[in-house]
C-alpha cells in the first residue's frame, strides 16, 4: 500500500492523464535516468508518452541485449536497471536476463506490455502468461488491473528491487490500462509493505557469539561475496579485516570487495580459484561467510568443504543461511551493519601468525601460472597486459567461459564495482550488451569487454548501439576457435571427443566491426598485443580486438566435479 499526502496546491494541479502518461510520471518520480527498451504493439501507448520525456532511452537490437545492458548499468551504479518490452515474444526474450539478474542479485524493474484485460487468457495475438513464466525468477511481479494502481505499484517495485537482497521485479501492463484515463493528483507517496521488512540490523547475541569464535580461532578465514558490494560495505570489511588480521577469500562475484593488493587477501576461491584460497577454506577452523551463496562452483564436494570449521554466515537473505552448508552462527543482517557491530566489539584479536605464514607460503609456492611454450599467443598474457596498461582501473565486463576465469585470475581488482560478469546463471552473450550498460553508467571510465569468439556472436547485433551512441568500449575477443570451456571439459572428461565444440570458419570479426563503423585489429603475438593495447586503451572511441590465442589452452588450477577443495589439479606446471 501507499500512503498519500496531497500537496498544498493539489487541486490546481489535477488534470486528466492516460495510464501511459501516469507511467512516465512515476518513472520520473523514481529519478530514472535510462530506459533500455524495445517498442511493440502492446506498449505503443507507453512509447507515445515516452516521446515527451527527458529520460534517456536506449534501443537495443534485441530484447535480450537490452536486459543485459540494464544489468550492466545496475551492477555498476547499484540503481535499478529499467527495461520496457512488448507482450508475448518481447516478454519471453528477456526471461534469460531476468533469471540472470535473480541469480546475481541485481536490482531491476522490468515492464512488459500485455494484451487488453478483456483478452487475457484467450490466447490473443502476442499474449503470454508472463506472470506464470517469471514467478520463479523474480523477487516479485505484478499485473496492473486498475489504472489508479500505477503509481503505487511502480513505487513498490523500485523499493522491492533495491532493498534487502536486490533482485528483479516485473510489472505487466495491459494495453487498455495504458490507454485509460484518470484524474492525476500530484502526491507524495510512501511505501507501506507490512509483509516485506528486510532485517538490516544483526541480532546482538549472534554478533557476540561470532566475536567469541574469532577470538578463539587459530585458522580463521573470511569468505567475501557479492553481498559486500551490494551493501556498499567494502570500507567496513577492510577495517574489520585489518583490525582482526583475518585473511580474505573472494567468490567470483565478490571480486573487488576487498583490495587484491592487500597482504590479507588470499585470492579467488572455488573451481578455478587459487590453491592458497581453497586450501585455506579446507583447513580453516572458522569460516565467516559474508554475503555469499555457498554455490557448488565455490564449495566443490560439500563433504570436503571446510570440514573442520565452525561456519558463520552473514546474509540479508535468511533463505541462504543453512541452504547448502550447515551453519553454526547464523547472522541475518545487512553486511555493512553486521561489520560495523563486529568492529565495535571488544573481542581480543586472535594471534595466528603461523596460519598466515602457511597461507603466504601457499601463495608463493602455488601461484597462477602458464607456459609460454607455443607458437600461439597465450590468453593469460593478454589479461596481464590489459591489467598492466589500465593500471587495474578499468571496469572489466566479461562473457562466460574460459576468458571469464582468466580475467578473474589475472586481473587484480582493488576497487569495488569494477567487475561485471554473469556468475550464477553463466549466460553466454552477456558480455557485449552488459558493457554497454556499464559504459552508459560510467561514461568517463575505461570499459573493457572481454568475450570468447562463441559468446560474442550471441549478441553481436548490439555493436550498433556502441556505434550509434559512440560508446568508447574496448572489446576484446579471446579467439580460440572453439567453445573453450566446453572443449576443455571434453578434453579432460570425454576422451577428447570434441562433439560440436570446435567452431572453425569464424566470421571476420574485423570486417564485422567495420560494418558497424568500429575499428578493429587482429592480434597474434605478444608484441602486437603490447603495441596495439598501448594505442587503443585510452582513446575515446570504440575498438574491437581479435586476439588469436592458443586454441588448446586450458584454465588451471581446477577442481573437477565431485571433488573437494583439496583435490585441485593443475596447481603446478608439471601437474
Amino acid at each position: 500500500m501507499l500512503q498519500k499526502t496531497a500537496s498544498t496546491d493539489s487541486q490546481s494541479q489535477q488534470k486528466v492523464v492516460s495510464g501511459a502518461e501516469l507511467f512516465v510520471k512515476s518513472l520520473e518520480r523514481e529519478n530514472v535516468e535510462v530506459i533500455f527498451g524495445y517498442p511493440g504493439g502492446a506498449v505503443l501507448p507507453i512509447y507515445d508518452a515516452i516521446y515527451d520525456t527527458k529520460i534517456r532511452h536506449v534501443l537495443p537490437r534485441h530484447e535480450q541485449g537490452g536486459i543485459h545492458a540494464a544489468e550492466g548499468y545496475a551492477r555498476v551504479t547499484g540503481k535499478p536497471g529499467v527495461v520496457i518490452v512488448t507482450s508475448g515474444p518481447g516478454a519471453t526474450n528477456v526471461v534469460t536476463g531476468i533469471a540472470d539478474a535473480m541469480m546475481d542479485s541485481l536490482p531491476m524493474v522490468i515492464f512488459t506490455g500485455q494484451v487488453g484485460t478483456s483478452l487475457i487468457g484467450s490466447d490473443a495475438f502476442q499474449e503470454a502468461d508472463v506472470l506464470g513464466i517469471t514467478t520463479p525468477i523474480t523477487k516479485h511481479n505484478y499485473q496492473i488491473r486498475n489504472i489508479e494502481d500505477i503509481p503505487r505499484i511502480i513505487k513498490e517495485a523500485f523499493y522491492i528491487a533495491s532493498t534487502g537482497r536486490p533482485g528483479p521485479v516485473l510489472i505487466d501492463i495491459p494495453k487498455d490500462i495504458a490507454t485509460g484515463k484518470i484524474e492525476y493528483n500530484d502526491v507524495d507517496e510512501e511505501v507501506n509493505l507490512p509483509g516485506y521488512q528486510p532485517t538490516l540490523q544483526p541480532n546482538y547475541l549472534q554478533i557476540r557469539k561470532l566475536t567469541e569464535a574469532v577470538s578463539s580461532a587459530k585458522k580463521p578465514v573470511i569468505l567475501a561475496g557479492a553481498g559486500v558490494l551490494h551493501s556498499k560495505a567494502t570500507e567496513e570489511l577492510k577495517k574489520y579485516v585489518e583490525q582482526q588480521k583475518i585473511p580474505v577469500v573472494h567468490t567470483l562475484l565478490g571480486l573487488g570487495g576487498f583490495p587484491a593488493d592487500n597482504e590479507l587477501f588470499i585470492g579467488l576461491g572455488g573451481m578455478h580459484g587459487c590453491y592458497a584460497a581453497n586450501m585455506a577454506m579446507y583447513e580453516a577452523d572458522l569460516l565467516i561467510n559474508i554475503g555469499a551463496r555457498f554455490d557448488d562452483r565455490l564449495t566443490g564436494n560439500l563433504e570436503h568443504f571446510a570440514p573442520n570449521a565452525t561456519v558463520a554466515h552473514i546474509d540479508i537473505d535468511p533463505a541462504e543461511i543453512g541452504k547448502n552448508v550447515s551453519t553454526d552462527i547464523p547472522v541475518v543482517a545487512d553486511a555493512k551493519e553486521a561489520l560495523k557491530q563486529l568492529f565495535d566489539q571488544d573481542g581480543k584479536p586472535p594471534v595466528h601468525q603461523e596460519w598466515m605464514n602457511k597461507i603466504n607460503n601457499w601463495k608463493k609456492e602455488y601461484p597462477y601460472f602458464y607456459k609460454e611454450d607455443s607458437e600461439y599467443l597465450k590468453p593469460q598474457k593478454v589479461f596481464e597486459l590489459i591489467y598492466e596498461k589500465t593500471n587495474g582501473e578499468a571496469i572489466v565486463v566479461t562473457d562466460v567461459g574460459q576468458h571469464q576465469m582468466w580475467a578473474a585470475q589475472f586481473y587484480r581488482f582493488n576497487k569495488a564495482d569494477k567487475w561485471v560478469t554473469s556468475g550464477g546463471l553463466g549466460t553466454m552473450g552477456f558480455g557485449l550488451p552488459a558493457s554497454i550498460g556499464a559504459q552508459i553508467a560510467s561514461p568517463d571510465e575505461t570499459v573493457v569487454m572481454i568475450s570468447g569468439d562463441g559468446g560474442f556472436q550471441m549478441c553481436l547485433q548490439e555493436l550498433q548501439i556502441i556505434s550509434e551512441h559512440k560508446l568508447p568500449i574496448k572489446m576484446v575477443i579471446i579467439n580460440n576457435q572453439s567453445l573453450g570451456m566446453v572443449r576443455q571439459w571434453q578434453e579432460l572428461f570425454y576422451e577428447e571427443r570434441y562433439s560440436h565444440s570446435l567452431i572453425p570458419g569464424q566470421p571476420n570479426f574485423i570486417k564485422l566491426a567495420e560494418a558497424y563503423g568500429i575499428k578493429g585489429y587482429t592480434i597474434t603475438t605478444s608484441e602486437e598485443a603490447d603495441k596495439i593495447l598501448n594505442e587503443v586503451l585510452h582513446n575515446n572511441e570504440p575498438v574491437l580486438l581479435d586476439f588469436r590465442v592458443e586454441p588448446k589452452e586450458c584454465v588451471y588450477p581446477m577442481i573437477a566435479a565431485g571433488k573437494g577443495l583439496h583435490e585441485m589439479v593443475g596447481v603446478k606446471p608439471n601437474d
